[in-house]
């Protein structure tokens, strides 16, 4: 069992920066690879970026790319999402999910992850 917990959210200015913390709880917890989603009202659950579990390798939606960066401590247990040049579309729930294997359907994929924590909003203002 994998406990997620979420923090970092708030109120942000357009073009302003924050940074999402996931501390993971759970014996194995750092063997698991992570992956970050999020959600606007009225639109379904987003992939935004996700990191396999040495933290060698990252990947990003095309609507992040450059701007967020996802990394690891796998010794603080924690998961860390890096929001640069914040957009009034980035207002969303983010999530942090946690998955035993990438499988078939992917990173993208949000039935691919096992684990979810409860969210933390972000809001940007314009």
């Amino acid at each position: 069992q994998v406990q997620l917990v979420e923090s970092g959210g708030g109120l942000v200015q357009a073009g302003g920066s924050l940074r999402l913390s996931c501390a993971a709880s759970g014996r194995t917890s750092s063997s698991y690879h992570m992956g970050w989603f999020r959600q606007a009202p009225g639109k379904e659950r987003e992939f935004v970026a996700a990191i396999n579990a040495g933290g060698l390798s990252t990947y990003y939606a095309d609507s992040v790319k450059g701007r967020f960066t996802i990394s690891r401590d796998n010794a603080k247990n924690t998961v860390f999402l890096q929001m640069n040049s914040l957009k009034p579309e980035d207002t969303a729930i983010y999530y942090c999910a946690a998955a035993a294997r990438f499988g078939a359907l992917g990173y993208r994929t949000a039935t691919t992850y096992n684990y979810w924590g409860q969210g933390t909003q972000v809001t940007v203002s314009s």
